[in-house]
């Protein structure tokens, strides 16, 4: 599979080494490549939904690179592939899981899943950056090749309205595809079909998210009016507060009371302030 692989591989120019057809990729050093660059097998369709082809050993991995006799091209490869979806996952912190996303994403058949449990307050989200560049590499080299940014839902994606329309330009600038698979926007949306569906995502995500702003506020208050309040307990009791008070008009130095209490003097002097 790999010789003939690479056969077909190397029908086309490396969009990214600039190695010319019928010779095998390289390295920045000149010397043979280990494996064939995703760029290059995507111009194959039959390839596409790969991601790495080894070079065989006969083209002698790792050594200094000569060029080989050029492959006949094979007009049967000239159609595009399936389109290949390049997952997302995301959580925001360490106690929830992935595994739901993660599985949903390969019901879909993503051919590459990139996650991470990262909040989107973080600027910068290194595996959504990859997957990313993988769509654009993908779309670069094979122009013509359907690719399509998967997320399980909307929410993954960004956190405001102006992250969402920020991204939603990128992928039209790139015409990448993006896939929900949940939610009420499930579905396929085309950046080719213009900004005002982009539009439509980004305002519903802020939507969405102020309703879970305020339902969460609203749960808050109800608990307060029935007595239960979050957050940590207090340091500071109503007894400690008058034992306190009661040891500073004795002129007691606020340092001895604290230490009495086993409080810190902060502490103490930010209770006695309130």
């Amino acid at each position: 599979m790999t010789t003939n692989a690479a056969t077909q591989v190397e029908r086309n120019d490396c969009p990214k080494c600039t190695a010319p057809a019928g010779s095998p990729c390289r390295t920045t050093a000149g010397k043979v490549a280990a494996s064939y660059h995703t760029g290059r097998f995507t111009l194959v369709p039959s390839l596409k939904a790969e991601l790495t082809i080894k070079t065989p050993a006969d083209r002698n991995p790792g050594k200094v690179w000569t060029q080989c006799a050029a492959v006949p091209t094979a007009t049967s490869d000239a159609a595009p592939g399936a389109p290949i979806r390049i997952g997302y996952a995301r959580c925001s912190t360490a106690r929830q899981e992935l595994q739901s996303q993660l599985d949903a994403l390969s019901r879909a058949h993503c051919t590459k899943i990139f996650s991470e449990k990262i909040s989107t307050r973080i600027k910068i989200r290194p595996e959504f950056e990859g997957a990313l560049t993988l769509a654009r590499e993908i779309k670069t080299a094979a122009p013509d090749q359907a690719v399509i940014l998967t997320v399980h839902e909307m929410k993954r994606l960004a956190r405001s309205a102006a992250e969402l329309m920020a991204l939603s330009t990128a992928l039209q600038k790139d015409g990448i595809q993006l896939e929900i698979l949940s939610g009420p926007l499930q579905g396929i949306h085309d950046p080719d079909a213009g900004a005002m569906l982009f539009a439509v995502l980004a305002i519903s995500a802020e939507v969405e998210r102020e309703g879970i702003r305020e339902k969460t506020m609203e749960g808050l208050d109800t608990a307060a009016r029935n007595g239960r309040h979050g957050g940590r307990p207090t340091v500071v009791d109503a007894d400690k507060l008058a034992v306190a008070r009661a040891r500073q008009l004795k002129g007691e130095s606020v340092t001895s009371i604290a230490k009495a209490l086993e409080i810190s003097r902060a502490t103490l002097y930010r209770a006695l302030a309130e």
